[in-house]
């Protein structure tokens, strides 16, 4: 193992990096970024900072990627205290790396600990750590069309106690993983799943963080999509059971035939950064946006009448999906329109087309991180 010090953006630390002797050689590399797939392969390194209630956020470290050793009485796996974060990096065609907005991640995952009564790592750290992992595994960052590196930060209570309390230690950590294009063969209209049993979060809940525990909800809704070939499911709210929420993993947005975009607002729904951006872009282009409760009742009456006319979903993996339909249990689906020119595939363009450098940055929306 090799050792050296590298400044962080805070004078007072200084990351140690340890660099990994069992790295993947250069072939076994370009082996995996041939076909990456999502989720399945890991660059050779993480960050690892922790905290305590006496000393704050201290050691800051890069080192080699492997499993991290827990106390069977760490508080994560009986309390469920974390949080975590999806952003991608992405290769422009002069070889630099780039990252989309995170300092809309670090202020969401700010938000998301305060929930979870967990400490708020600040900004400058967060944008820190990711180019300290990128400064070592920036070799991982592939370059074929719609590819990206995808980094995952997340935080937990590591803290050894069975008493329900904020935990008094905790580690933030940071792991990458290369992706390939999320559509192979194009982008194409998905059926959506409308559960009527299950609820994401409610009122006064953990709706808006970023924490495991409401993808865990979501699973068993997801499974049940899938049995009716269905790519994601559908919740809505939980107190009336009439309100859009989101998708398990990703907000919706409806669009009227006067280019008007809807987006379900609610205190249980999860910012997304990708439908913001998604959103601004439409109102440069001078379309209404309406961020307010909608019904699944003025969905499926507004495309009856000719009113909504496209329907699509928003998320860092996939960035826009069009929706085809909606399948329901009582039989009263939605089934959405043709349509040849869509919104959604245009803003699509101009959105990756900002991420991948081909397309002028107006918002200063972009991050370099191997500087």
């Amino acid at each position: 193992m090799s050792l050296n010090l590298l400044p962080m953006a805070n004078q007072d630390l200084q990351f140690q990096v340890t660099r990994n002797e069992n790295a993947a050689s250069p072939e076994e590399r370009a082996q995996v970024l041939e076909n990456p797939g999502f989720g399945q392969h890991f660059t050779d390194h993480m960050v690892d900072i922790c905290w305590s209630e006496r000393g704050g956020w201290h050691r800051p470290r890069v080192q080699p990627y492997g499993p991290i050793q827990l106390d069977p009485a760490a508080a994560v796996l009986h309390y469920a205290q974390e949080v975590f974060e999806g952003l991608k990096a992405y290769r422009h065609a002069d070889g630099s790396i780039w990252t989309f907005r995170p300092e809309a991640n670090a202020a969401r995952m700010q938000r998301s600990a305060k929930r979870l009564a967990l400490p708020e790592l600040p900004t400058e750290y967060f944008l820190d750590s990711l180019a300290q992992l990128i400064a070592v595994d920036g070799d991982w960052v592939p370059s074929q069309a719609e590819t990206s590196l995808y980094l995952r930060p997340f935080m937990f209570a590591k803290e050894a106690f069975l008493g329900v309390r904020p935990a008094k230690k905790v580690n933030y950590y940071v792991i990458a993983s290369p992706a390939g294009a999320y559509f192979h063969g194009g982008v194409t209209p998905v059926s959506i799943w409308l559960s009527t049993t299950y609820t994401r979060a409610g009122h006064g809940g953990m709706g808006q963080a970023k924490t495991g525990g409401n993808y865990a909800a979501s699973l068993v809704a997801q499974q049940e999509a899938y049995a009716h070939n269905c790519a994601q499911v559908l919740f809505l709210d939980a107190q009336e059971g009439r309100y859009l929420e989101e998708l398990g993993g990703m907000n919706v947005v409806l669009v009227k035939k006067d280019g008007t975009l809807i987006t379900p607002d609610s205190d249980s729904i999860l910012e997304g950064i990708t439908v913001d951006s998604v959103l601004t872009l439409a109102r440069d282009r001078g379309h209404r946006v309406e961020q307010r409760p909608v019904t699944i009742d003025e969905w499926r009456d507004g495309v009856a009448s000719g009113d909504i006319v496209e329907a699509f979903a928003c998320g860092t993996a996939a960035v826009i999906t069009p929706i085809a339909e909606i399948k329901a249990a009582d039989g009263r689906g939605i089934v959405m329109p043709e349509v040849s020119d869509r919104l959604a595939m245009s803003l699509r363009a101009e959105l990756t087309g900002i991420q991948y450098g081909r397309v002028e940055d107006r918002h200063g929306w972009l991050h370099r991180l191997d500087a």
